[in-house]
């Protein structure tokens, strides 16, 4: 029997895993991943960004967490010899209506505690970007680049170091519980623990449910963000990382133009319901999960509130003109013709019965269970924040 289960091998449950071994080396510990390999879901499909918290509500665990993860992985990166390059990024408003949201967002930089951001004209973010074109903009020297499977990788590694356990390729399909202990039921195998901490991810809302009899108030609703990547004569184009101003009331980024860590640029990603949880394709459906979707009381009152712009993410994933044309608000260069597919990635965002998307992070406690059921961007760069918050959780009931 161990004293702590945590299900999901993404880059929370790691780091989740990592901080109570640091903190209590005594108590025994396995995480139980489905997949054959760390972080082979939201973790290893994002763009790598390293985020500065600019955009999230000051005091929110979002930007708190983000802002101490922010730190956290720097210096872990740096003494772990993991590459990585805090670049800065500009964000650019490219119509009159986005100014005052860009200005918005200025300030929200500086109540979180951002320093030297620069507030540029179009001279001055061609300075930073030379191709871009916008009314205004800012330069955010916090943000940077990093490969998050390859500090996933190190952080499984050292929770091995310190003891823990590892168990890969065991889905989890059932948790039994009495007044002292869970049953974690995999396809293959069972577990006994005393704590269950549940990182599952795309999964969270239903590993959630194993653990507690009433109906949860939430689903996880999938949705996906394909990419492009330009051609390499044409990633001169972008030197950095350019974002546009976000649409205030949809919690996505919009299209921008990231340069990663491993070479290349990418440009994307759009944001369009995935008719699976791990839908990385445009007809990857799985009927039964569509339809809990579709079902759901939250996502019908979201379809109905933004419908418009759901519709243009769509017709954005089918055309590659349409694509093209959100990139050229930034960089008119920009032609069809240098954007080659790249990769997607799923984004599990939960949605309350209400028709809120949830934007910040969601931790439900149970007397045998601790759920993270919300951890959408930034969770990779606030990975040790927001497992150091877990971890404090869960040593609190030892």
């Amino acid at each position: 029997m161990y004293d702590i289960a945590v299900i999901g091998g993404g880059i929370v449950g790691l780091a989740t895993a990592l901080k109570i071994k640091e903190k209590n080396p005594k108590l025994s510990l396995v995480i139980i991943e489905k997949e054959h390999e760390v972080a082979m879901h939201q973790t290893g499909h994002n763009s790598g960004v390293i985020h500065s918290g600019l955009y999230y509500k000051p005091g929110s665990l979002k930007a708190t967490n983000c802002i101490n993860g922010y730190k956290m992985l720097v210096d872990f990166a740096q003494k772990e010899n993991i590459p990585f390059e805090l670049c800065g990024k500009i964000v650019v408003a490219t119509r009159p209506e986005q100014v005052p949201i860009l200005d918005g967002l200025y300030e929200r930089g500086q109540q979180n505690g951002l320093t030297g951001l620069k507030m540029l004209d179009l001279n001055g973010l061609r300075e930073y970007e030379p191709h871009v074109q916008g009314l205004k903009g800012f330069f955010v020297p916090q943000t940077g680049i990093i490969n998050y499977k390859v500090v996933c990788e190190k952080y499984a590694e050292k929770v091995q170091k310190l003891g823990g356990k590892l168990v890969l390729g065991q889905r989890v399909i059932e948790i039994r519980q009495n007044e002292k202990i869970s049953m974690i039921i995999t396809e293959q195998n069972y577990y006994e623990a005393k704590l269950v901490i549940n990182c599952a991810g795309l999964y969270s809302d239903k590993v959630a449910q194993f653990t507690q009899k009433e109906p949860i108030h939430l689903r996880i609703i999938p949705f996906r963000g394909e990419y492009f990547e330009l051609k390499p004569e044409k990633q001169h184009l972008v030197k950095n990382l350019i974002y546009p101003v976000p649409d205030p009331n949809f919690p996505f980024l919009g299209v921008h133009f990231t340069r990663m860590i491993g070479g290349g640029v990418e440009a994307g990603p759009n944001a369009v319901l995935a008719f699976r949880r791990e839908g990385y394709e445009k007809l990857d459906i799985h009927f039964k999960e569509l339809w809990k979707t579709l079902t759901w009381p939250g996502f019908q009152k979201v379809a109905a509130k933004y419908w418009k712009t759901g519709l243009g993410e769509m017709y954005r994933s089918f055309s590659k003109a349409a694509f093209t044309k959100a990139l050229q608000e930034l960089i008119p260069e920009i032609q069809s013709s240098d954007l080659i597919p790249g990769g997607a990635g799923v984004r599990a965002q939960a949605c309350d019965r209400e028709g809120g998307l949830l934007d910040d992070f969601s931790i439900i406690e149970r007397p045998h269970a601790i759920n993270v059921c919300n951890a959408p961007s930034p969770a990779a760069t606030s990975s040790l924040s927001i497992g150091q918050t877990v971890a404090e959780l869960a040593l609190k009931r030892f």
